[in-house]
C-alpha cells in the first residue's frame, strides 16, 4: 500500500470570525495525482497557499505533515526544501531574462532541454527565447510547468495549470501532469475542467472550506454534478440537497 506523502489534520483557517478552511483532513499519497475540485471562493487555491507555506496564510488551528514531519510552522524556503512547489495559476513574471536562465533559477535536478521537452516546447528555439510580452499566455503556462519538472519535486502543487489553455492544449497539460507523476511526484491539482480532473486518482470536493466527498473523480464528479451544480451559492451549499 503506498504511503501517505502528505496530510492535513484538521485544518482551519479564519479571517476575523470567518472560516475560509474548516477542519480540513486531506491525505495525498506518494506518486498520487489528487484532485482538488469545487466552485470558486471555496478556499482550494487557500489550501494550497497554506500547504505551500506563503505569508500570511498561517492555519488558525491543526496541522500539516509531509513526509511524517510536522511543518505548520516551516517557512516557505524551509518547505521547499523538503521537495514542495507550487505553480501559480498566474504564470511569474521574469521579464528580460532567457527561458534557459529562468529554468536555472531554481537549480534543479533535470536539465532545461528536458524540461522544457516535456512540456511540448521545442528547445533548439525557446530556450534562446527571452521572457517577455511576445510569449503568449499558453507558453508561459508551459514554461511555468516546465520550471516545476526541472525541481522534480517530491510533490508539485498545481493551481489551475488548465486555465487559459485552449481545448487543444488540454490533452498536452494532462500529459504534463502526467509525466510528473512518472517522474515520481505526487501532485496536487485544483481544477474547474472535469476532463482535467479524471486524470486523478483520487479527488476531494471542497465548498464552504470543508471536504464533502473524497473518492474516485468520477464518483466525486457525479457527486458534484447531483447535487452541488443545483446550488445557487458560489462557495456555499444547500444541506438539504445532501441528505
Amino acid at each position: 500500500m503506498a504511503k501517505i506523502i502528505l496530510k492535513t489534520n484538521n485544518l482551519s483557517y479564519k479571517i476575523g470570525k470567518k472560516y475560509i478552511l474548516k477542519d480540513v483532513n486531506l491525505k495525498v499519497y506518494n506518486n498520487e495525482i489528487h484532485t482538488l475540485v469545487g466552485t470558486n471562493g471555496t478556499g482550494k487555491t487557500t489550501l494550497a497557499f497554506i500547504i505551500m507555506g506563503l505569508s500570511g496564510y498561517q492555519p488558525s488551528t491543526g496541522e500539516i505533515i509531509f513526509k511524517g514531519k510536522n511543518i505548520t510552522n516551516l517557512s516557505i524556503t524551509e518547505r521547499a526544501k523538503l521537495g514542495i512547489t507550487l505553480a501559480w495559476q498566474n504564470p511569474a513574471l521574469f521579464e528580460g531574462i532567457t527561458v534557459r536562465d529562468y529554468l536555472n533559477l531554481n537549480r534543479g535536478s533535470i536539465p532545461p532541454e528536458k524540461s522544457i521537452e516535456m512540456v511540448g516546447l521545442n528547445p533548439h528555439i525557446y530556450l534562446s527565447r527571452v521572457v517577455d510580452s511576445s510569449l503568449s499566455g499558453g507558453e508561459r503556462k508551459r514554461i511555468e510547468l516546465a520550471s516545476v519538472i526541472s525541481i522534480h519535486p517530491r510533490l508539485a502543487i498545481l493551481d489551475e495549470p488548465d486555465s487559459g489553455i485552449d481545448m487543444i492544449s488540454i490533452e498536452d497539460i494532462k500529459g504534463i501532469i502526467l509525466g510528473l507523476k512518472k517522474l515520481g511526484s505526487s501532485v496536487i491539482l485544483i481544477t474547474h475542467r472535469e476532463e482535467i480532473a479524471d486524470i486523478g486518482d483520487t479527488a476531494s470536493l471542497i465548498c464552504r472550506g470543508e471536504i464533502l466527498k473524497v473518492g474516485k473523480p468520477e464518483e466525486v464528479s457525479a457527486f458534484f454534478k447531483k447535487n452541488c451544480e443545483r446550488c445557487n451559492h458560489v462557495g456555499d451549499y444547500n444541506e438539504e440537497l445532501l441528505k
